[in-house]
């Protein structure tokens, strides 16, 4: 008997010479049930003679169906198996064959028990490995993309442009180093469960960094926004104790001439300290301050690394009233040179010392290298930390009870021990 496949748009038949096998629907009725869903024709339903063929199997014994449509062609249909043990099991005891005629096919693994597997087409294997390795080609792009758009440890691992962007650190390298420094003092509290030290610190540096906002971070990191300050205010305090005091020092006279850079070496060979001060807005001043700026003190060796950082006071404070009460003139010796990159109003107090105070405003034209190199030595650490920009938010403007310092006057110690972890002031000739 010559049978035709049922599939709505195959013309198989069985004929002589053919390498197709048709296959008699299940009698089993939820089987059967099942194939005459696939085949997807309104109303049908198989007779004794109703045949597939075995273009439509890839794998299995159960069809499902997939279907393609055109404008203006009939669908093209193609099934695919379940991988069903219990069914194939039950396929490999009812295969029988009626006639010379192929019965229900077999899934793969029957051949072991006996039964006879399922034939396939020639170009099917060919055509699912190629499906396959696309798809695999795919999953691996698509994973690539997430875990370079993550903020994950071994995305920063593995890209020191998105460790500078981000922290404004050189590499990962010297974040694994802050983080060995910090993570004995991050013992974790019930506020922090969700985030790991790894998270905690790069969510602080990002907020000092790129200055975003609590509720940006807390997207970022699927926290609550409460969270992120409190981690903030927690990092800071730890960063405060741990790492200024170990990366903000004032070096020896030995050491500062040592290293000085060449376009000082000529001309101020004393140079102990590059000064300048700078103001900050507040966002919303707290309950404990009356003004709306805190202006600090900050002092830099010339070769960029900040040796003294003042605290905050309010803005209307004179530069020599600031400089005599932060401590500042105690640091100097007998014959040190002060450069400022504006005309601070210190001589005085300096030469008080028995130091030389040197305004940068009346060098003269052939020293312009020296201008030049300490305007970028002093405009460094803000260009690093954009935080230190201000205006600075509420809740890092309260003052602690015990010793009256602002939390921001932490923030700026932080982002000046920070800046001597990775700065490297280019030398001028």
């Amino acid at each position: 008997m010559v049978h035709t496949c049922v599939v709505a748009g195959c013309r198989n038949r069985r004929i002589p010479g053919t390498s197709l096998s048709f296959y008699r629907f299940p009698r089993d009725p939820d089987r059967k049930q099942r194939w005459i869903a696939a085949v997807n024709r309104e109303g049908w339903l198989p007779n004794d003679g109703s045949r597939l063929c075995s273009t439509h199997f890839i794998s299995g014994t159960e069809p499902t169906l997939s279907i393609k449509q055109s404008m203006n062609e009939q669908c093209a249909i193609q099934f695919t198996f379940e991988e069903d043990h219990d069914v194939a099991q039950s396929a490999s005891s009812s295969s029988t064959s009626d006639n010379g005629e192929e019965s229900e096919p077999v899934s793969s693994d029957s051949k072991g028990r006996g039964g006879k597997p399922g034939k396939r087409s020639a170009t099917e294997p060919d055509n699912y490995e190629d499906m396959l390795k696309i798809l695999r080609k795919e999953n691996r792009a698509l994973r690539e993309s997430v875990d370079k758009m993550s903020l994950s440890e071994t995305s920063f691992r593995n890209d020191p442009e998105k460790v500078r962007f981000y922290t404004g650190l050189p590499n990962y390298f010297v974040f694994e180093t802050v983080m060995w420094l910090l993570a004995p003092h991050m013992n974790g509290t019930k506020n922090m469960v969700k985030l790991s030290k790894f998270q905690q610190l790069l969510l602080t540096l990002m907020r000092l960094r790129l200055d975003l906002k609590n509720q940006d971070l807390a997207y970022r990191f699927g926290v609550k926004v409460g969270t992120v300050t409190r981690t903030v205010l927690r990092m800071v305090n730890v960063m405060s104790t741990t790492l200024v005091p170990t990366a903000v020092f004032w070096p020896s006279r030995a050491e500062l001439r040592k290293n000085l850079p060449a376009a000082l070496r000529s001309t101020y060979p004393d140079c102990a300290v590059i000064i300048d001060c700078f103001r900050v807005t507040l966002e919303k001043p707290g309950s404990e301050v009356n003004f709306n700026t805190l202006k600090y003190m900050i002092g830099m060796a010339p070769q960029g690394v900040v040796t003294f950082v003042s605290r905050g006071s309010p803005g209307s404070v004179s530069d020599k009233s600031l400089a005599e009460g932060c401590g500042f003139l105690g640091k100097l010796l007998p014959g040190d040179v002060v450069l400022a990159d504006k005309d601070l109003d210190i001589g005085e107090s300096v030469g008080s010392e028995g130091s030389e105070g040197v305004s940068l405003t009346d060098i003269s034209p052939e020293r312009l290298s020296v201008r030049k190199h300490v305007e970028r030595v002093v405009s460094m650490v803000k260009l690093r930390y954009s935080m230190l920009t201000g205006p600075v938010e509420v809740p890092f403007t309260a003052a602690e009870r015990s010793s009256n310092i602002f939390t921001f006057d932490k923030i700026v110690q932080v982002a000046c021990a920070l800046n001597n972890l990775c700065i490297s002031a280019a030398p001028l000739e």
